[in-house]
C-alpha cells in the first residue's frame, strides 16, 4: 500500500503500486484539478510538485512517489492567493483553463528555484504545451508573478473561491433555476 503526503496530508492508496499517480490524485483522492491531457508525458496537463520538483504524474508511479511529498494545485493555495494564479488571471493567461493547472505547478516551481526568469528560462521550465496559444501572455504572467515573489509588485486579481449556486444565477442569467 504505496504512502506519501498529498498537499501536506499523509494518504495511504489502495492502489497497485505501478497506478500512474495521476489515477491516484484524480481517481482515489479526488483531486481533479490535475488534468489528464495525452498520457505518454507531452503536454504537461497533470504537472504536480514531487518534493517541489515539477513532474508529469502520468509518469510517475506510485511506487516512484512512495514517501515523497506530493503537491497538486489544489494544495498550492486555498484561496487562489500564490503569485503565479494571481499574475495568470492579471495577465488574462487563460483562455479555455484545462492546461491551466499544469502550467501553474510548472511556474510555481520554477519560481521557487528563480524568482528572477527570463523568458528563455521560462521556455525550459515550463514545456506545457496549450492549444489556446496564451505564450505570449504565460511567459509575461510568470514573470510577473516573480516580481510579486520578490516584493517589487502585488496584485490581487483572482476572486475568492466558493462562489454559491445562487450568487452565480444572479451574475449568469441562463444559470437561474426556473
Amino acid at each position: 500500500m504505496p504512502s506519501l503526503t498529498v498537499n501536506d496530508r499523509p494518504v495511504d492508496f489502495q492502489l497497485d503500486p505501478q497506478t500512474p499517480l495521476l489515477w491516484a490524485l484524480r481517481d482515489a483522492a479526488n483531486l481533479t484539478g490535475t488534468k489528464y491531457g495525452c498520457g505518454v508525458g507531452d503536454c504537461g496537463a497533470c504537472m504536480v510538485l514531487v518534493d517541489g520538483q515539477a513532474l508529469r504524474s502520468c509518469l510517475v508511479s506510485l511506487a516512484e512517489a512512495e514517501g515523497r511529498s506530493v503537491t497538486t494545485i489544489e494544495g498550492l493555495s486555498a484561496d487562489r492567493s500564490h503569485p503565479v494564479q494571481q499574475a495568470m488571471v492579471a495577465e488574462q493567461a487563460i483562455q479555455c483553463g484545462f492546461c491551466t493547472p499544469g502550467i501553474v505547478m510548472a511556474a510555481a516551481a520554477l519560481l521557487a528555484r528563480n524568482a528572477d526568469p527570463s523568458a528563455q528560462d521560462i521556455k525550459a521550465a515550463v514545456p506545457n504545451l496549450c492549444r489556446c496559444g496564451v505564450y505570449p501572455r504565460l511567459v509575461r504572467a510568470i514573470q510577473r508573478a516573480g516580481r510579486v515573489a520578490r516584493r517589487i509588485e502585488t496584485i490581487s486579481a483572482a476572486p475568492a473561491p466558493g462562489i454559491t449556486p445562487e450568487d452565480a444565477a444572479r451574475a449568469v442569467p441562463a444559470m437561474r433555476r426556473q
